[in-house]
């Protein structure tokens, strides 16, 4: 099937890399559900591809964490498109905060939107996938295999995902494929940056929305990747390959 017949449901779309990849998939001629709580963000969504991809992402504001909404999503992508070819579970959360100092309740908050989602969505989602021979992708982060102080929710729920993803893999196969990319610094803002800050990364520069929507759209595609599976993408500029001593 093209790519201008695929639906994919894209969480946490409003803005960084899930704006990025709903942007890509639909400039690629497929369609997309863009689900976020920022309604705002969602608008500007749907205002940046209007002219060239007119009707190509449809916007549903909800929140991950819920599953009524989970379910909304999934029955909104049904009613608009008549088939869900790919769920990207991108939308995530930190609470930097320390241990000793951090309620469970907000815990339990960054487990339900970075973690659980991807069950959730796999639970309302999977008969349609299975269906459409469709997939799953999973962002995680390069905090599944390092982290900074003070991000045990967050590093919890990434390394969960890395986890998650094969495991989904396994009990959807043989008809839905899953992967999980991992970015490691990534450019959401836009701000500007220090030399330094490039100069963390092999590749000589911090990376761009852009480069984990490339990823995406490749991992998508059932024909250029329809032998990969259960797998987790690093995409990092080679920031976690290079030791670095202090001196």
């Amino acid at each position: 099937m093209s790519k201008t017949e695929k639906t994919t449901i894209v969480t946490g779309a409003a803005s960084g890399i899930g704006r990025a990849i709903a942007l890509r998939l639909a400039g690629e001629g497929g369609r997309v559900l863009a689900m976020d709580t920022d309604a705002a963000g969602l608008a500007d969504l749907a205002t940046a591809q209007a002219e060239a991809e007119a009707g190509r992402i449809a916007t549903l504001a909800g929140d991950v964490a819920r599953e009524e909404d989970v379910a909304s999503c999934v029955a909104e992508a049904m009613q608009r498109f008549g088939r869900i070819d790919a769920v990207v579970c991108n939308a995530g959360i930190m609470k930097r905060v320390p241990a000793a100092e951090l309620s469970y309740e907000d815990w339990h908050r960054v487990l339900d939107v970075n973690l659980s989602q991807s069950f959730l969505f796999a639970k309302h989602a999977g008969s349609e996938l299975r269906k459409a021979r469709g997939a799953m992708l999973l962002v995680s982060s390069t905090r599944a295999f390092m982290s900074e102080a003070d991000t045990e929710s967050y590093s919890a729920t990434k390394g969960g995902l890395f986890a998650l993803a094969h495991s989904l893999a396994v009990s959807l196969s043989p008809e839905v494929r899953v992967n999980a990319v991992a970015p490691g610094w990534i450019n959401v803002s836009g701000e500007a940056l220090r030399p330094v800050d490039h100069q963390q990364h092999l590749v000589g520069r911090v990376g761009e929305p852009d480069d984990v929507a490339h990823a995406a759209s490749f991992l998508l595609d059932g024909e250029k990747a329809g032998f990969i599976t259960g797998q987790t993408l690093v995409i990092d500029g080679g920031m976690t390959r290079q030791m670095i001593y202090a001196h």
